[in-house]
């Protein structure tokens, strides 16, 4: 029989609502059902592309024993970490705090108030060595809940008391912002892997923002140890089981230090970042394979995840016909299936399959370590198992459309449209901005713009935006009216940002991650988030300084820039001695060093000309280069990197200027490359 979750927005939520656990939503109803009965809450969180969150519900909640114990003893409350990161974030803090470790499934016992006092992880439906198995994780809370109740509480009013002392804005950084860098640049090369690419050893996940920050720094610096680190981590994962082979697209982590066999979901979020690197990395050094997979990532982003309503969906399952990586691998016998005997044994040797396996099940999961001399006899093969691995049981989607998470979508695609000359992308970046924008956004009593997290089926959800929602998505506005010179993007990038200076500053400076007045009540008890580190996508601190300054280059803004830098200074105080946390900030801060450079093109958007110049300002590897583009004399009020200028001996020209200096224009793309280089 069907729980409460039954009529909820979200896929993870929607694939427990058969669960005989009485599952509920996050709210105060839960918890005031809880002072009611006098019971304490398990808040249950995870997400719908998660592996062992999948494993945990088999195990644990689809048993009808463990869900009779919990509806009796328990208010139980499913939480989808991409709907409420607000609710995941503190309750993290509490899990990392009392375990030393965190992830998920996340497994909190609160107060009825909402206070955590017993956190863990997953837990085994039996014992497995020390750790105890989920009945006996509920039998002791249960116990001490009725016979040491002041001891649970104790503990609780502790646990709060230490979250709400835990730093959040950071100490100044000591130095200027280019020792940071250095030292930073130091901290990290420590823990490169010049053998295999990437940092640190297993499970390795795409260092996404760590290696912008490594282009940009080469660009600006011209270092080229920063620029082999990056290109070799790109190299080994593209070449590894981590990137599908075959369509495109990258999977969540890789659980060995060679990128071999993936974790084998796929987010937009990784996506839509690892397009934009691979972007860079080819607008950086030429290089094919860069570009050939910045390509096919885009191509599987449109055709994988687009949804009817135009938006990004959020994941794909890990997991199909009831096994992780199913879809995806393959063993010698069904390439000969597909291919015949010559041509499966030779894809063989392509892709690493071998008669023992690389994966599980002497499955092997495909890689290309080299290059063939044959591209053409590849591109058949390849297209010949795409069309094959079609047609077995696809992994479930997670079609919720996520605010920020599109913003990141939309400044990829449309930077990709330009550089890949794949005008399809930009089609595809300019539907994903309209339909957030017509669906996501509203207007608050007092005038703000206020966004809601996420949206399904053209429905927006209850969970308001929080500040990477803001940041990002001002970033992807931000960027497509760069490539469009449209400036209704930008005039709704500085509405939201206006959002962000008004309702999410922090008295210390910088920004907390909720609005004061959009806090969920048990969050703001436990500790309004700040956190200033990167985690799979960029910090919220960090995307919103982003944003703000590039809307501070487009319209001459001190306030967004002084802004811009304050919220740096939580992530840049990591750096140092945790750059792996800080790839976003420190990106941010090279475009602080380098300017950022200011472009605007004049000239009639239909005038090869003009589209010359755009299009070699947007080529320019400058960090953080903000470009504008329009006709003279028509956007200077909605554009004030526009105003007052003019065509130059009547043909359309391009004005580069950095730290309030500027250079005469230039009329030809190859000058304006020479002042950009």
């Amino acid at each position: 029989m069907p729980n409460r979750l039954v009529n909820a927005t979200s896929p993870y939520l929607l694939q427990h609502a058969d669960n005989p656990v009485d599952w509920q939503e996050w709210g105060d109803a839960a918890f005031a059902e809880a002072v009611a009965r006098d019971v304490p809450v398990l808040v249950s969180v995870g997400y719908a592309a998660c592996h062992w969150c999948h494993v945990m519900a088999h195990e644990s909640f689809e048993d009808p024993g463990v869900a009779t114990f919990l509806n009796e003893h328990f208010v139980c409350v499913k939480v989808d970490r991409e709907e409420r990161p607000d609710v995941d974030a503190v309750y993290m803090a509490a899990t990392q705090a009392m375990t030393g470790s965190g992830g998920w499934p996340m497994t909190v016992f609160t107060t009825p108030s909402g206070e955590p006092f017993f956190c863990g992880t997953y837990f085994p439906p039996r014992r497995v060595q020390q750790m105890a198995s989920f009945s006996e994780v509920l039998a002791a809370v249960t116990a001490a809940w009725s016979e040491r109740r002041e001891e649970v509480l104790s503990t609780a009013g502790a646990v709060v008391e230490a979250l709400a002392e835990r730093p959040t804005a950071g100490r100044a950084s000591e130095g200027s912002d280019v020792e940071v860098v250095e030292a930073a640049l130091a901290g990290i090369a420590t823990t490169f892997d010049a053998a295999r690419g990437g940092f640190g050893g297993a499970p390795k996940f795409p260092p996404s923002m760590v290696l912008e920050w490594l282009l940009r720094h080469h660009a600006r610096t011209g270092d080229p140890g920063a620029l082999e680190m990056a290109a070799r981590t790109l190299d080994a994962m593209a070449r590894g089981g981590m990137y599908d082979q075959l369509a495109g697209g990258f999977a969540r982590y890789a659980v060995d230090p060679t990128w071999t066999v993936p974790h084998f979901e796929k987010m937009l979020y990784d996506n839509a970042l690892l397009l934009r690197v691979y972007l860079h990395a080819w607008r950086t050094t030429g290089t094919p394979l860069m570009r050939r997979v910045a390509s096919e990532t885009a191509t599987w982003m449109v055709e994988e995840l687009a949804t009817p309503e135009g938006g990004f969906a959020s994941s794909l399952d890990a997991d199909s016909e009831g096994r992780e990586g199913a879809f995806y691998a393959w063993t010698p016998e069904q390439l000969r299936d597909v291919l015949g005997a010559e041509d499966g044994a030779w894809a063989a040797g392509v892709f690493g399959v071998t008669a023992e396996g690389t994966f599980e099940h002497g499955t092997s999961v495909l890689q290309r370590r080299s290059d063939p001399a044959d591209e053409a006899r590849l591109a058949s093969m390849r297209e010949q198992l795409r069309l094959a691995r079609a047609r077995r049981p696809r992994p479930a989607r997670d079609d919720k459309v996520v605010t920020g998470w599109n913003g990141l979508a939309v400044a990829a695609l449309a930077e990709s449209a330009v550089l890949l000359d794949r005008p399809e992308l930009l089609d595809a970046a300019v539907r994903a901005a309209d339909l957030v924008l017509a669906t996501h956004l509203r207007r608050s009593a007092d005038g703000s713009t206020r966004v809601v997290r996420a949206s399904r089926d053209g429905a927006p959800g209850d969970a308001p935006g929080v500040l990477e929602d803001y940041g990002n998505l001002a970033e992807g506005l931000l960027a497509l009216a760069g490539v469009t010179g449209d400036p209704r993007w930008s005039e709704v990038a500085g509405r939201l940002l206006d959002t962000v200076l008004r309702h999410f500053a922090a008295p210390a400076g910088g920004f907390h991650d909720t609005a004061q007045d959009e806090t969920d009540a048990v969050v703001a008890r436990i500790g309004r988030p700040q956190d200033p580190a990167d985690g799979p996508t960029p910090s919220g601190q960090s995307s919103a300084a982003g944003a703000l300054l590039t809307y501070a280059a487009l319209t001459g803004s001190l306030r967004h820039r002084k802004a811009a830098l304050s919220a740096l200074r939580g992530p840049v105080s990591l750096a140092a001695r945790y750059p792996r946390a800080a790839g976003s900030a420190l990106a941010v801060v090279e475009a602080v060093l380098d300017g950022p450079r200011e472009v605007a093109v004049v000239g009639p958007r239909d005038d090869p000309r003009t589209v010359a110049l755009h299009h070699r300002a947007l080529a320019s590897t400058a960090p953080g280069l903000v470009v504008a583009v329009g006709e003279p004399g028509r956007l200077g009020d909605a554009v004030p990197l526009l105003r007052d200028r003019p065509l130059v001996g009547g043909a359309p020209a391009a004005y580069v200027c950095r730290g309030f200096v500027c250079d005469r224009p230039t009329t030809h793309p190859e000058g304006l490359a020479r002042l950009l280089a």
